[in-house]
């Protein structure tokens, strides 16, 4: 049994891991679609139809019988869900990627635990106790995560790696300040939308617990907006049609896994575990993306971006480590007062059985009391 426990406490670290290297190829994907010239509401319009239509067969077929009526309220939430967790926000992603890197941009998603969390405080989703270990080690992480989060964008730093045939350098030595500054405005809007998403997803994952249904509404809500932003942004029809074989298989990745299979494994960790844990796992992105970024596509990292991930990092864990005292304070408090009511039970118990015995014997006694008299 105890096993059995133990296996589920870890499906969600699992689906996490999973759904990070997962983000961190759609990535590098985008990184190379961007490069090859494609638009990016195109892009995203493709890739959020191809989530839409993916997902709802399993919507169908395996929530039909569990779920609930949609009501106006829960599709006005998942439209607003599709705004700042779909459309919106992967396209400042996207723009913030074409002018940086994925690997910076991955760095950006780092705050992402930090900004939940402090969103999560006015809506009661967290709590912070300042008089404790726990709650000064949220706060000081909090501010760690923000000074790496500034030193991101402030500060870019020299190359880290001597290319002579690197990106960087045939592309006029990398992007130019202004490009640069525009990619860093276009990840910190994206963060904080992005971040939003995990306090509108905890929200709805209480009133409409279907994963697969929600996330192909939102999908669809969010494929719709993305076409509506490219018609009024451009008006070519060229620009509609996919060119070349990577761009066909990225489009379908990160439809299908992106979008898709990723955002119905979000939802049920934040179900399962909260928004600040499924946000807490952000970090591994930059990784194995810079995994693939630096050796497969030869892109530069720059000492601003690492200082300023390694601040990032050491603010969110420090964050974690916070969060993690507290749940243990937590549990042990819930264990103490059902100790003590287990002990109530057992004492008020012994006290009824006492005096049910002393009832016994009472009756007992006054029966035998008629008798003797007659004797």
């Amino acid at each position: 049994m105890a096993e059995m426990s133990s296996c589920k406490d870890w499906k969600p670290f699992m689906a996490m891991i999973a759904i990070e290297f997962a983000f961190a190829t759609v990535n590098i994907l985008l990184k190379e679609v961007l490069e090859h010239g494609m638009n990016d509401l195109v892009f995203i319009t493709y890739r959020l139809s191809i989530s839409a239509v993916f997902l709802a067969p399993f919507g169908h077929f395996f929530e039909r019988k569990s779920r609930p009526k949609l009501t106006v309220g829960i599709l006005c939430c998942l439209f607003i869900s599709a705004v700042v967790g779909t459309s919106v926000t992967q396209f400042l992603f996207l723009l913030g990627i074409r002018h940086t890197s994925a690997t910076f941009a991955c760095a950006f998603i780092n705050m992402v635990p930090v900004i939940t969390f402090m969103m999560a405080l006015p809506f009661g989703l967290e709590k912070v106790n300042i008089k404790r270990n726990s709650g000064k080690a949220k706060v000081a992480g909090t501010l760690v995560c923000i000074a790496g989060g500034i030193l991101l964008i402030v500060y870019k730093g020299v190359p880290l790696f001597n290319r002579s045939n690197s990106k960087s350098e045939t592309q006029n030595h990398s992007h130019s300040t202004e490009k640069w500054t525009l990619g860093c405005i276009a990840l910190t809007a994206g963060t904080l939308f992005w971040s939003s998403w995990f306090v509108i997803q905890s929200n709805i994952s209480k009133r409409y617990p279907c994963q697969y249904t929600s996330t192909a509404i939102v999908t669809f809500f969010g494929a719709i907006q993305s076409a509506v932003l490219s018609l009024c942004t451009s008006r070519q029809l060229s620009i509609w049609i996919p060119k070349g074989k990577i761009e066909f298989i990225s489009i379908l990745y990160a439809g299908m896994i992106g979008s898709g299979l990723c955002y119905v494994g979000m939802a049920w960790c934040v179900k399962k575990k909260g928004p600040v844990f499924t946000a807490a796992f952000s970090p591994l992105v930059q990784i194995m993306a810079a995994m693939l970024d630096i050796p497969i596509l030869h892109e530069q990292l720059y000492l601003g971006s690492l200082l300023g991930s390694i601040t990032v990092i050491v603010g969110l864990y420090i964050l974690l480590w916070g969060k993690d005292k507290e749940m243990q304070n937590c549990s042990s408090k819930v264990a103490q007062a059902a100790e003590d009511s287990l002990s109530r039970e057992t004492r008020q118990q012994d006290t009824k059985e006492q005096e049910t015995q002393l009832e016994v014997i009472t009756v007992s006694c006054d029966s035998s009391h008629p008798r003797d008299q007659v004797a």
